[in-house]
């Protein structure tokens, strides 16, 4: 398999973290996008988004970073994260949209501002990204999981934008049950962690 990514991409990392967490080998090339690689006529042909990540595994192609996680606990047959029930899996299947939604354009789009200068609404986006954080921590007062009494991929997509929500200038130290998760899924054998920048609350 391999995985074309990038360091900074939280997309990237949740994508990277599963592998690590299942043991699969795998290669890591990493997109320069300072370069436009991500833009270029070889890897649209990968994502036609120009987007990372994206997953190769042999002529099988899987772009976007939820998409990835959900080819890999079935290609793997990792059920444990992926229940196979109905009610399971759709638990999981409305965090990989929380994902998708709240958590894009909340921790994630704040990071954006202070990593990579995006012109978002500071404001907006820190106040979106603590509306989240609130449900997070009234959800994690209940149990240790997202879904379950054990780690699913729900975890893992909500997991490296709201590590480095402080990078964003979004405070975490209100939040404890959120703190204590993210330790949780810090202390799982295979843990690869999502690089630090020293912006905002973390600089």
């Amino acid at each position: 398999m391999k995985l074309y990514s990038h360091p900074l991409s939280g997309h990237s990392h949740r994508a990277q973290l599963f592998l690590s967490l299942s043991g699969q080998e795998f290669d890591l090339i990493e997109v320069d996008l300072a370069k436009g690689e991500h833009k270029q006529p070889e890897f649209l042909r990968l994502n036609s988004f120009g987007q990372v990540p994206v997953l190769v595994d042999g002529e099988t192609v899987i772009a976007d970073s939820n998409a990835i996680l959900v080819y890999l606990a079935k290609r793997l047959g990792k059920t444990e994260w992926l229940p196979e029930d109905a009610i399971g899996e759709a638990n999981v299947q409305r965090w990989l949209s929380v994902a998708a939604g709240q958590l894009a354009y909340g921790p994630g789009a704040a990071r954006l501002i202070t990593v990579f200068g995006a012109k978002f609404n500071p404001e907006e986006v820190i106040g979106r990204a603590h509306a989240l954080l609130k449900v997070l921590e009234q959800e994690l007062s209940a149990r240790n999981w997202l879904v379950g009494d054990h780690p699913t991929i729900a975890d893992l997509a909500i997991y490296s934008y709201t590590a480095r929500a402080p990078e964003g200038n979004v405070d975490l130290s209100a939040y404890p049950n959120v703190t204590a998760w993210l330790g949780r899924i810090e202390a799982l054998p295979g843990f690869v962690g999502f690089v630090s920048t020293p912006v905002g609350l973390a600089a």
